[in-house]
C-alpha cells in the first residue's frame, strides 16, 4: 500500500510540474517573448496564396501592356500608311513635273537642231495650203504648225455656202443594241456620222484612225464642231474601252488616256466662234463632284483648243433637245423601248 501511495503522489507531482512549465510558456508568449507563430493559417497555404495573388498581378499587368501596345501600334501604322500615301502624291507630281519638262527640253532641242530648211510663209500658196490639209496628223508636221497655220488651212479646205460642220458620233458595242444606232440618226441632217467601234478589243489608236477616216471622206481638212460619245458608265466615270475606265485620277496617272483626248482635240475645229461641244450619253456623269471634276481635267488636256463637256439627262429639256439633234425622236424612243428586250425584234419595226 504504501509503494503504490508513493507512486500515485510522484504522479502527481510530475503532472503539477508539467501545468507550472506550460502555465509559464503561455505567459511568456503573451508576454511577447515566445517564438511561436500566430498566423491561423498553416504555413504551406501562404506559400499558394501569394504565390496566386503574384501570378493574377502578374497577368493583369501584361494584359494592359499588350493592350497599350497594340494601341501604339495602330496609331503608328495609321502614321505610316498616310506618310506613304503623302510620298505617293508627292513622287507622282515630281514626275509629271519632270517627265513635262524633259518633253519641252525635248521639243525645244529637235525644233533648234532640225537640219530641216524652215520655208517663209510667202512661199505657201492655197493649193499648198489644201493638199497638205488632210496631213497634218501625220508624223511631226504638227508640231511644226502654229495655231494660225493651223486655222487658216481649215477656213480655206472647208469655205463655202454649203459646208456644214461636221458632227461625230463615237457609239461603243458595249451599249446594249448598239448595232441597231446608226439606223436611228436624223436621216434629213448628213454632217451626222456615226462610228461604232468594238468595245471588247478596239483601241484609242483604232478610233481615231476611223474619225481621221471618216472626216477625210466628209471632206478633206474638215474638223468637228459636235461630237456624241455613247457608251456605259455612271456617275464621275466613263466605260470608253474594256479595262479602260476614264475617271479623273486614272485620266491624270495614265498616259494613253492622256494622250487619247490630247490627239482628239486636234480632230475639233479651230474656226468655230463658240467651244466645240463633246456630250456623253448613255451614263450621267455629273451625278457626283468627280464627273466634274472629270470634265474639268479633260478640258485642261485638250487646252489651247476651246471644248464644253455636257452630260444631261434624257428625260430632261436638255436631254430632249440633245436626243433631237442627232436622232429620230419616235425611233429613238422605239429603240429604248427594245433596247433590254429579247422577246421582240427590233427589225420588224423599221
Amino acid at each position: 500500500m504504501w509503494s503504490v501511495d508513493r507512486m500515485t503522489g510522484l504522479e502527481r507531482g510530475e503532472r503539477a510540474e508539467d501545468t507550472e512549465e506550460r502555465r509559464g510558456a503561455e505567459f511568456q508568449t503573451r508576454a511577447g517573448g515566445g517564438k511561436e507563430d500566430t498566423n491561423w493559417f498553416p504555413k504551406e497555404n501562404m506559400f499558394s496564396f501569394q504565390t496566386a495573388t503574384t501570378t493574377m498581378q502578374a497577368a493583369f499587368r501584361g494584359f494592359v501592356q499588350r493592350k497599350r501596345r497594340e494601341r501604339e501600334q495602330d496609331s503608328a501604322e495609321v502614321i505610316q500608311r498616310n506618310f506613304r500615301k503623302h510620298l505617293r502624291m508627292v513622287g507622282s507630281r515630281r514626275m509629271k513635273a519632270q517627265t513635262f519638262a524633259e518633253r519641252r527640253s525635248k521639243s525645244f532641242s529637235r525644233s533648234w537642231s532640225d537640219p530641216t530648211p524652215v520655208k517663209n510663209d510667202s512661199q505657201h500658196d492655197s493649193g499648198d495650203l489644201q493638199a497638205s490639209c488632210g496631213t497634218l496628223d501625220e508624223g511631226g508636221q504638227d508640231d511644226n504648225l502654229d495655231w494660225e497655220e493651223e486655222r487658216e488651212m481649215e477656213r480655206l479646205a472647208c469655205e463655202g455656202d454649203d459646208f456644214v460642220p461636221p458632227k461625230i458620233m463615237l457609239i461603243s458595242s458595249k451599249v446594249p443594241k448598239a448595232e441597231y444606232v446608226p439606223t436611228i440618226i436624223r436621216r434629213d441632217d448628213p454632217s451626222i456620222i456615226p462610228i461604232l467601234y468594238d468595245h471588247e478589243h478596239a483601241t484609242f489608236d483604232d478610233i481615231l484612225e476611223e474619225i481621221e477616216k471618216k472626216l477625210t471622206a466628209y471632206r478633206r481638212g474638215s474638223k468637228f464642231w459636235r461630237m456624241l460619245i455613247f457608251c456605259q458608265g455612271g456617275p464621275g466615270h466613263l466605260y470608253l474601252l474594256k479595262n479602260k475606265v476614264a475617271t479623273f485620277a486614272k485620266v491624270e496617272k495614265e498616259e494613253d488616256m492622256s494622250q487619247f483626248w490630247r490627239r482628239l482635240s486636234r480632230f475639233m475645229s479651230k474656226v468655230n466662234p463658240e467651244p466645240n461641244l463633246i456630250h456623253i450619253m448613255g451614263c450621267y456623269v455629273l451625278g457626283n463632284p468627280n464627273g466634274e471634276k472629270l470634265f474639268q481635267k479633260l478640258k485642261n488636256l485638250m487646252r489651247p483648243y476651246s471644248v464644253e463637256f455636257g452630260s444631261p439627262l434624257e428625260l430632261s429639256a436638255q436631254g430632249k433637245e440633245l436626243i433631237e439633234l442627232y436622232f429620230d425622236f419616235r425611233l429613238y424612243r422605239l429603240w429604248k423601248t427594245r433596247q433590254h428586250s429579247k422577246l421582240l425584234d427590233y427589225e420588224e419595226f423599221l
